[in-house]
């Protein structure tokens, strides 16, 4: 349809609508951009699809590195487009704190999900940003969702940040385990069980399969103690094995009855109107940020300020209004 041209709004609006995967992929690298210039042609992009979008189901999924999230995507990718389902990816990269570079491999990793034309997998890098998930994730899923994508993955880069980012930006927040479960119940791994809709203990085969059978047991009885976060959905846990699909059409089951009890209640449509509310208070935050990076004048006084924190001549919150008044007086 389009080359590498520069793209108006109505090649970006009909590019995505008609479904044209390199379209897709350039109006994310648009929302993605964090230069002022293309700021009002994404929010006008976005704001011309969103009639196209939110009926997809979103669903994030999370858990340590080596679990096999990938590996999991991958496959439980490939039986849903076997159902008909089409399926985008958008899973997030570690972005180096030091370079600022970041991996970009899940296409490698997911070979055959990616030749699926059903599926589309686009990697992002986290870029610092905390829960783990990119900064324009939530644009991106509103651009996958009118390109005709009904089932949305959000793969996060692990348990090390906070993960609330994420199961506040989808509508089913499954979190992968490892067999053994022993001290995973402790510490942070309590507080992604408190918000976990699912709990999957993956790697259910061969030897660690009686382990990962022992550990969905142990994760059941936490999550029995505690009070879950709608009283529509009590949380259960599953065992798999992403290597041969075992465990995946129940866990299907349990997605598709857990958006059938909350399409019901009403409870999906008022999660997706708490998620918008969300997606702007989150753009605000973006945009604050990025006007203090980018204004030189605004900067000069922050690096002064930064001087004055760490010689302990003012406090942070002196600091911070000092910024804002900046930002005001700009």
């Amino acid at each position: 349809m389009v080359g590498y041209k520069q793209l108006t709004k109505t090649d970006y609006v009909q590019g995505v609508i008609s479904q044209n995967r390199s379209v897709l992929a350039r109006a994310i690298t648009l929302v993605e951009s964090i230069h002022v210039d293309h700021r009002d042609l994404a929010d006008c992009v976005l704001t011309n699809l969103l009639p196209y979008a939110g009926k997809a189901r979103r669903i994030g999924i999370t858990g340590v590195p080596g679990v096999g999230k990938s590996t999991f995507i991958e496959t439980l990718g490939k039986r849903l487009t076997s159902m008909g389902h089409r399926v985008a990816v958008l899973a997030v990269d570690p972005t180096s704190t030091r370079t600022g570079g970041s991996i970009l491999g899940d296409k490698t990793r997911m070979q055959e999900l990616a030749r699926d034309p059903a599926a589309f997998i686009r990697p992002s890098p986290a870029s610092g940003t905390l829960g783990g998930v990119a900064r324009a994730t939530r644009e991106s899923m509103v651009l996958c969702e009118a390109a005709g994508y009904d089932v949305i993955l959000v793969e996060t880069v692990g348990v090390g940040q906070s993960e609330t980012t994420v199961a506040e930006m989808v509508d089913f927040f499954l979190a992968l385990m490892l067999p053994g479960a022993g001290d995973e119940l402790q510490g942070l791994k309590k507080g992604l069980i408190e918000i976990a809709d699912m709990i999957v203990v993956n790697k259910a085969d061969g030897v660690t399969k009686t382990a990962a059978k022992r550990a969905a047991s142990e994760y059941m009885r936490a999550l029995h103690i505690l009070r879950p976060v709608s009283p529509n959905w009590t949380p259960s846990a599953y065992t798999c094995s992403a290597l041969n699909g075992d465990g995946l059409e129940d866990i299907w089951r349990g997605i598709e009855t857990h958006r059938s009890i909350f399409t019901d209640s009403g409870e999906l449509v008022g999660k997706r109107r708490e998620q918008r509310v969300r997606w702007m208070w989150s753009m605000i935050q973006d945009r604050l940020i990025n006007i203090i990076e980018n204004n030189q004048s605004i900067q000069k006084i922050a690096n002064t300020l930064e001087n004055e924190v760490m010689e302990d001549q003012i406090t942070p919150g002196m600091a911070v209004a000092k910024i804002i008044a900046a930002i005001n007086f700009e």
